[in-house]
């Protein structure tokens, strides 16, 4: 068999993936996509005064302004999740959790840590697919009228750099050592994300990082198996959430496609 009729088979099962799936594929996705924020609001909640401390101890604003940090915390991102959720005012949902994220990247100093950073990051290019889809919906009201210039439409452009923000997280993935599984991982692993970055295979490319993420997740950072007061469990737990937040975004690469500004939708052309 060659490498032609490979991929050919790959995308048929893609294609069928994609049929059987795409009434609730979207649904799936966004409810992967706001579980880090979900997860991290409901902490809040529970970690109420180790959070406020925290961040009094760090900034020395008072425990009056950390409270504050901590509501705001709190409220943005569970009100934002489920603006998105229930699909009412989605739009609003993703610019609460975009300030969250900046709030945060300044608040614990993530600016200086490129793992955190190049993740938050990554959950901003899902954030901004959100939005891209929510502008076809919106257009989708108005279908009669014309529009701009095909490729260079906002909603094209959202899912560019949601796609080439995505790929972030898989630079955290990746082992600077010589043994051979490393090394393959980290081949075929550049490979994926060079083709979901350009737009070539996109669909094929997203749906196998996908498979990769998730037998990464569930081996590595399945928190269930370490007792809740070690520090470790938290920490497992984090990277569990935000990663399946970055699967929801590429099911969302996966329910809508590239993109105008894409490779794949140049050969269309």
């Amino acid at each position: 068999m060659g490498h032609g009729d490979l991929m050919s088979q790959a995308e048929d099962v893609a294609d069928q993936f994609l049929r059987v799936t795409k009434h609730y594929l979207p649904h799936v996705a966004r409810l992967c996509l706001v579980s880090t924020f979900l997860e991290d609001g409901v902490r809040m909640w529970f970690q109420w005064s180790e959070q406020s401390e925290y961040i009094d101890s760090t900034w020395s604003c008072g425990r009056f302004l950390a409270n504050v940090f901590v509501l705001l915390n709190l409220l943005g991102q569970l009100g934002g999740c489920v603006l998105i959720i229930s699909r009412n005012f989605v739009q609003y949902g993703c610019f609460s959790l975009f300030g969250i994220i900046a709030l945060q990247t300044v608040a614990y100093s993530i600016l200086w840590d490129p793992k955190f950073l190049m993740r938050n990051l990554a959950l901003g290019g899902g954030l901004l697919l959100l939005l891209a889809e929510c502008r076809g919906e919106a257009r989708s009201v108005f279908a009669g009228v014309p529009s701009l210039g095909h490729q260079s439409s906002p909603k094209h452009l959202l899912q560019l750099g949601g796609r080439v923000l995505l790929v972030l997280m898989f630079m955290t993935l990746l082992h600077f050592d010589l043994s051979l599984i490393s090394v393959l991982q980290n081949l075929v692993g550049s490979a994926l994300i060079v083709l979901v970055a350009v737009g070539f295979k996109t669909k094929l490319a997203a749906l196998t990082l996908v498979v990769w993420l998730l037998c990464i997740n569930f081996t590595f950072n399945a928190f269930w198996n370490i007792a809740s007061y070690k520090p470790m469990h938290d920490f497992l737990k984090y990277d569990f959430f935000q990663t399946t937040s970055v699967i929801g975004g590429l099911l969302l690469v996966v329910a809508l496609g590239p993109g105008g500004v894409s490779m794949d939708e140049k050969k269309k052309e």
